[in-house]
């Protein structure tokens, strides 16, 4: 498998790549291409005032069209005949290069434009300044002569036209400057980019525990703004873990728990008989039958829990009327009422018609109600309300028992979470009730809730619109 290189060293060579690449093409364009570039430039100036003047050759004020085209291109402009005698010339030639020539020079130059292809030619005259008071050599100053043959009405005329280019010392020093403030501020670069990347690498080095529920975050007074939100992102996921770590160990513990009694129940009952032949009665017979009952409901509620957490659960929506279900789902507690004393309270408003998951929603109603069995303290009272609000209903179960307390009524719908490690009272529930009733009233779209304080008891409720098609 090929080994993947850390964002730090990626960082750094992209800046080092890019940094020296820059100071590359600076080098290159200061020491070896700045100055043939503004030469070349200079060049396809005076060619395209030749062309100009070339054009003008018509005109009736052609001194005064030179002169202007002289001002405006900083050249210096002669027109000859092919015999060297002058045509036009400036009306302003003083410095001008070209009339200090020698007829001898000028004949020369003709000479070379009609010895070409294109009847033109280009000299380049270098001439070096020596200064009076220091006697030392100043820059190379450079000056280009361009001549041109052109054909006229009347006869062949020469253009010339010269410029010079100024010594380019000055603005190589100017570059050589910046270059010199580029290179710093790559070497600012690379102290840069380890502000950057150092906090990212605290970060993966930290975050190679998450997996085990540790997170340390990092200082957070001298990083960025997404560092600080990966920091937290990163520590917020560590609790989490850890918290669903910790929940999965209570939820083995609590398995375990329930699964242990009903078995060991079974198992003594059935020794028992076994041993004693006298103690194969209905009652004894009935304990194993009940236990076995609890045992497969445990079962089922680990296998819908499941389910439920992989989507595996389709609803099957029907029609129904609410306050008969009620009624019909309360018949099963009657024991409880008779045995043990419970007073269950019933309040019904105007029957209501609902589209559902009967045995679902069953589901819900009854881990409900025996989560208020369960909890429901020394009260023994338990109130069953189904109360019509507008284009809802709201079926709530009120026991009176210790309540919940404020920070564990968030975390009583989670998968693993208990509020009591032991339980309350015994009973055929598997301790994970309300995580199943929750992810069944989501797949309904329904809205649901705990209103409770403690030592005054809870109320679980939830809301399914009422089904208007049906009446």
């Amino acid at each position: 498998m090929k080994r993947q290189t850390s964002l730090k060293w990626k960082l750094c060579k992209y800046l080092m790549v890019f940094g020296f690449s820059i100071l590359a093409v600076i080098f290159i364009f200061q020491n070896m291409l700045l100055e043939p570039m503004y030469e070349e430039s200079k060049i396809n100036a005076i060619k395209e005032v030749e062309r100009n003047v070339e054009f003008g050759l018509q005109t009736d004020n052609f001194d005064g069209f030179i002169t202007s085209m002289q001002t405006q291109s900083d050249t210096c402009i002669a027109v000859y005949q092919a015999s060297g005698s002058t045509i036009a010339q400036s009306q302003n030639s003083s410095g001008c290069v070209l009339y200090s020539l020698s007829d001898k020079k000028i004949s020369g130059y003709i000479n070379k434009a009609l010895e070409s292809a294109d009847h033109s030619h280009l000299a380049k005259l270098d001439m070096v300044p020596v200064s009076l008071t220091t006697g030392k050599e100043g820059s190379t100053f450079r000056t280009m002569i361009y001549t041109k043959i052109v054909d006229t009405a009347e006869s062949n005329a020469v253009i010339m036209v010269a410029a010079s280019i100024t010594p380019l010392d000055a603005t190589i020093s100017t570059l050589s400057n910046q270059l010199y403030l580029i290179t710093a501020v790559l070497a600012l670069t690379i102290l840069l980019y380890r502000k950057i990347v150092n906090p990212l690498i605290a970060i993966t080095t930290n975050a190679k525990l998450l997996d085990t529920g540790v997170y340390h975050p990092t200082d957070r007074h001298d990083t960025y703004a997404e560092a600080v939100e990966l920091d937290s992102t990163l520590a917020r996921a560590a609790q989490n873990i850890h918290k669903a770590d910790k929940a999965q160990r209570d939820l083995i513990s609590n398995v375990s728990h329930d699964l242990r009694t009903p078995l060991t129940m079974i198992s003594g009952y059935g020794e028992m008989m076994i041993d004693l032949p006298e103690e194969k009665t209905d009652e004894n017979l009935q304990v194993i039958v009940d236990e076995a009952k609890r045992l497969n409901n445990l079962v089922n509620d680990l296998l819908d829990l499941s389910r439920l957490q992989e989507n595996r659960i389709e609803l099957k929506k029907e029609h129904f009327e609410i306050n008969a279900f009620i009624c019909e789902q309360m018949k099963k507690y009657e024991v409880y009422r008779v045995q043990d004393g419970f007073q269950f309270e019933v309040h019904l408003d105007d029957p209501s018609e609902v589209f559902a998951d009967r045995i679902r929603l069953a589901q819900v109603f009854n881990n409900f109600v025996i989560n208020a069995i369960n909890y429901g303290g020394e009260a023994k009272h338990i109130i069953i309300t189904q109360q019509r609000k507008e284009q809802v209903i709201r079926i709530s179960i009120q026991d009176f028992g210790p309540g919940i307390a404020e920070k564990d009524i968030d975390n009583i719908w989670d998968r693993y979470y208990k509020v009591d490690q032991q339980h309350v009272r015994s009973s055929s529930g598997s301790g994970i009730g309300l995580a199943i009733c929750r992810q069944l009233l989501e797949l309904h779209g329904a809205e649901y809730g705990v209103d409770s304080r403690l030592q005054q008891g809870s109320t679980f409720w939830f809301e399914l619109p009422i089904d208007t098609h049906r009446g």
